[in-house]
C-alpha cells in the first residue's frame, strides 16, 4: 500500500467527519436531511465541473458502456445510502444508526473477496474487528433502547449501499477513469436522482432569507463532497477496496472530536477507548507488509 494512498483515504474520512458542523447550521436554517444532501452534492458537482473545465475537459469523456459504474456510485451507493441513513435516524438513535452504517467495511471486504479476489489476511481481519469495535464505542451503543426492525434494516441498508461506493468505484478505476471523472459523474447521477426527493420550496425560502447560508452551502460542498470524494477515489487507484474502507472509518472518530471540542458535548471513557481502537486499526493496516504479513 502506498503511503500517499493511505493519506488520501484518511484525509477523506477526516473531511467527511466534519459533516456535523454543516448539518447543525443547515438545520438551524430550517433545512432537513434530503435538502442538505442535495445542496451538498449540487455544490460539489458545480465545483468539480468548474475545475475540469479549467483543467482538462477530456476528463468529462466516458464510454457509454461504462455509465453503469457511475450509476452505481451515484444512485445505488451515494443516493440510496443517504436515504437509508437519514431515514434510519427516524427509527432509532443516531448512535445506533452510525454503528450500523459502519458495517460497511464488512460488506466491502466480503464483496471484494468474491468480485476482485482480494486476499483475506489476518491483518485485515484484526483491523476490521478493531475498527468496528471502536465505532461501536465511539457511538455509545448500548445506552439506548432496543433497535426496531425498520431501524435495523435501514441501518444495515445504509452500510451496504455505503460499501458499494468502493465496489463500483473499483470497477471505474479498473476501466481507466481518474478520480476526477469518477467524482464528477457520481455527483451528477446522485444529483439527478435526489432532485425528486428534496423540498425545493424549503431550499428557496432558506437561501432567500439572506445571511451567510450560501457561504455555508459552498463550504459544505467543498469540504465534505468535493475534496473527500476526489481523495477517496484517488486512494482507490492505489490500494484494495477493503483497505480503503477500513481506513475511512476514521470518520466517526472525527465526528466525536468535533462534538467534544466544538459543541462541548461530553465523551466518556468508552468513547475515548473507541477512538483508540480505530486509530489502532489504522496503524495495523498501515504497517509495511514485511512487518505485518499475518
Amino acid at each position: 500500500m502506498k503511503k500517499t494512498a493511505s493519506l488520501s483515504v484518511l484525509a477523506a474520512g477526516t473531511l467527511w467527519g466534519t459533516m456535523g458542523i454543516f448539518v447543525r447550521h443547515m438545520n438551524s436554517a430550517g433545512l432537513q436531511s434530503p435538502e442538505i444532501v442535495q445542496l451538498r452534492i449540487l455544490t460539489g458537482l458545480a465545483v468539480v465541473g468548474l475545475y475540469l473545465l479549467l483543467r482538462d475537459r477530456s476528463l468529462f469523456r466516458v464510454r457509454v458502456r461504462d455509465l453503469w459504474c457511475f450509476f452505481g456510485t451515484g444512485i445505488v451507493s451515494l443516493l440510496l445510502f443517504s436515504f437509508c441513513y437519514f431515514t434510519a435516524m427516524n427509527h432509532t438513535s443516531i448512535a445506533v444508526a452510525a454503528v450500523l452504517l459502519y458495517t460497511a467495511p464488512i460488506f466491502v471486504m466480503l464483496m471484494s473477496l468474491l468480485l476482485f479476489r482480494e486476499r483475506l489476511t489476518g491483518r485485515k481481519t484484526v483491523s476490521l474487528l478493531l475498527a468496528f469495535a471502536g465505532c461501536v464505542l465511539v457511538s455509545g451503543l448500548g445506552s439506548g433502547d432496543a433497535v426496531s426492525l425498520p431501524g435495523l434494516l435501514l441501518g444495515l441498508g445504509a452500510g451496504f449501499f455505503y460499501a458499494l461506493h468502493s465496489i463500483f468505484g473499483r470497477y471505474a478505476v479498473d476501466r481507466g477513469y481518474s478520480s476526477w471523472t469518477i467524482t464528477f459523474y457520481t455527483f451528477l447521477f446522485c444529483a439527478a436522482g435526489g432532485m425528486f426527493l428534496a423540498d425545493w420550496t424549503a431550499i428557496g425560502t432558506a437561501v432567500s432569507a439572506g445571511g451567510t447560508l450560501p457561504l455555508w452551502i459552498l463550504a459544505m460542498g467543498v469540504v465534505t463532497a468535493f475534496f473527500p470524494y476526489v481523495l477517496y477515489s484517488s486512494g482507490l487507484q492505489q490500494m484494495e477496496s477493503s483497505k480503503a474502507s477500513i481506513l475511512a472509518s476514521v470518520e466517526p472518530v472525527v465526528c466525536a472530536l468535533v462534538s467534544v471540542f466544538l459543541f462541548r458535548e461530553p465523551i466518556g471513557i468508552g468513547g475515548i477507548a473507541g477512538i483508540a481502537l480505530v486509530l489502532a486499526a489504522i496503524t495495523v493496516l498501515s504497517l509495511p507488509e514485511r512487518n505485518a504479513d499475518f
